[in-house]
């Protein structure tokens, strides 16, 4: 008779029942960014701006950027500092010799010259009666201050401070004033960046707000607020922009953030009014309602985090055509004010400057602004096919 095997108990405990958890939608969305090289790039550069954005706000790079630290028009370091702007530059035609004393005439009219010749000569003037000869000793306030001029010394005898040489290139070039064209660009980022980000979390978050609560609430206050979206929609967008920033007349970069942030949110109202319209129907907001959650409750803590990757890819949208925008409006002179440098200041400054051959300062302003739009354009298309809930069941987990 066989010996009876005890079995091993094929119920297995709590403990030992493998414990799968699906994955949400960031961490899919995070996975589907990864295996995207072109926005894994794009979000890398858009990393080293805002990184230099940052260390330029805090004073640790391109705090210096108004200093003096070359001469006129620098041109890189790469061209030399011989570079003429693209022409040869004329033979130079040896300097004529200084004329003598003797020779040298003075093209300036001193209407009491002649009589203080006749004075120093020993003579009365021609204009006065002769004096005693006690009176002809009088002190000439203003001999000793002739006589160091006519010997090549100046009237200030108190020793000046040693100025400081200024370089021929620089790494970018130079403006006008020799400032840098390198560090105006990073301190350009600063306020560019800044201003477009700021901007585009203002204008997000009333497009928010207004698509909320027209889409949930609906009937009157839908029409209240489609209405005020029609007639900014009616009017075009950079007429509008130029509109508001003239009733303001006040430069500064709180300016540019409330006039582009109160105009550019009808592009994300029209899209969240439409999300709100589709979830308020759903089981889900409805099961919310029946447990006796508030609207507020509602429309924020349940419909809100199934559309914030609609909010996310509208913010950064809006974040690219926000910097386009700040620029034109320092190129136009409706911008930042004339102490504080931006891209757009810098392409103002630079049209003078390619009149006399001097391209650097636009190249460089130019290069930077299209790096940063273009990657952080790819950089957008690349989030919003990483947040589309139709591609969620295509990544394994």
């Amino acid at each position: 008779m066989p010996h009876d095997i005890p079995l091993k108990s094929a119920t297995l405990t709590p403990r030992e029942v493998p414990h799968t958890v699906s994955p949400g939608l960031w961490t899919l969305a995070w996975r589907r960014l990864k295996t995207d090289y072109v926005g894994t790039v794009s979000l890398a550069i858009v990393a080293i701006f805002v990184a230099l954005m940052i260390l330029s706000g805090f004073g640790l790079i391109a705090s210096d950027w108004s200093k003096e630290t070359g001469v006129n028009y620098a041109p890189p370091s790469f061209l030399g500092a011989d570079y003429e702007g693209g022409t040869p530059a004329a033979p130079a035609e040896p300097a004529a010799a200084p004329p003598t004393a003797s020779e040298y005439k003075s093209q300036i009219v001193d209407p009491i010259g002649d009589v203080i010749a006749q004075l120093k000569a020993g003579k009365a003037p021609s204009e006065v009666p002769a004096a005693p000869a006690e009176e002809e000793k009088s002190v000439d306030p203003l001999a000793d201050i002739m006589a160091e001029i006519r010997g090549g010394k100046g009237a200030k005898k108190e020793a000046t401070a040693p100025i400081e040489e200024r370089k021929a290139t620089l790494p970018l070039g130079g403006d006008k004033w020799g400032r840098d064209v390198l560090k105006k660009t990073i301190k350009g980022s600063e306020t560019s960046i800044f201003v477009g980000i700021a901007s585009a979390i203002v204008a997000t978050f009333l497009g928010t707000a207004f698509g909320a609560l027209a889409g949930y609430y609906g009937r009157w206050v839908d029409d209240v607020f489609n209405w005020f979206y029609s007639v900014f929609s009616s009017i075009p967008y950079l007429l509008l922009v130029l509109a508001v920033a003239a009733v303001l007349q006040q430069k500064g970069i709180l300016t540019i953030i409330l006039i582009l942030g109160l105009t550019g949110w009808t592009g994300t109202f029209r899209l969240l009014r439409a999300e709100y319209l589709k979830h308020k129907a759903r089981e889900y907001v409805q099961a919310a309602d029946a447990l006796g959650a508030s609207n507020v409750r509602r429309m924020f803590m349940h419909i809100f985090p199934n559309v914030s990757h609609v909010v996310l890819v509208q913010m950064s949208i809006l974040v690219v055509a926000f910097i386009k925008s700040e620029v034109i409006l320092s190129f136009l002179g409706f911008g930042v004010p004339v102490d504080v440098v931006s891209w757009g200041s810098m392409l103002n400054e630079a049209q003078n400057e390619l009149i006399l051959g001097k391209w650097w300062q636009l190249a460089a302003a130019g290069t930077a602004m299209a790096i940063l739009v273009t990657a952080f354009a790819l950089f957008t298309d690349a989030l919003r096919d990483a947040l589309d809930p139709k591609l969620k069941g295509r990544l394994g987990s």
